[in-house]
Formats: C-alpha cells, sequence, structure tokens
C-alpha cells in the first residue's frame, strides 16, 4: 500500500515534496490542494505531516474515450469495415 502522508524536513517547499511524493514538481497544487489548512506555509519547519493521496487517474482530453487506444468494445469489429 501507498505511503499517505509525509513528514517535512526543515526548509522544504512545496515543489520540493511533491517532487519527491510524486516524481514530479507540477504535482504541487495536488499536493497544497490536500493540505488546505497549511497554504500560508512557504518554507516548512521539521516535522509537519502532509497528507499524499495518489494522484487521480490523468485522462488525455484531446479524444473522447472510444477514439482512445485502450478502449475496446466486446466485439473489436468496425461495423462498417465490411
Amino acid at each position: 500500500m501507498a505511503k499517505t502522508t509525509y513528514t517535512t524536513h526543515q526548509g522544504q517547499t512545496w515543489d520540493e515534496i511533491a517532487l519527491e511524493v510524486y516524481g514530479e514538481e507540477r504535482h504541487a497544487d495536488y499536493l497544497m490542494a490536500n493540505n488546505f489548512s497549511l497554504l500560508d506555509t512557504l518554507v516548512f519547519s521539521d516535522g509537519v505531516v502532509l497528507q499524499t493521496p495518489a494522484l487521480p487517474v490523468e485522462i488525455d482530453g484531446e479524444l473522447p474515450p472510444w477514439r482512445n487506444a485502450t478502449y475496446s468494445t466486446s466485439d473489436d469489429i468496425d461495423p462498417f469495415d465490411v
């Protein structure tokens, strides 16, 4: 099971923690959204416990689901390909 909390170290920032927990700094907003009461903190002191839930599944917003490569129908036959 994935760890759902993270304990900060002196001097860490949101983006550093997001990089360590989620592998990318761009997830700092998700980390902040899940720790709303700490938004006024820019640089953390040692020992602050943050909630770190798993990232939601990202869906490519450019194609509808039926055009996505992972979408399949039960028969996988194109009715117009006769």
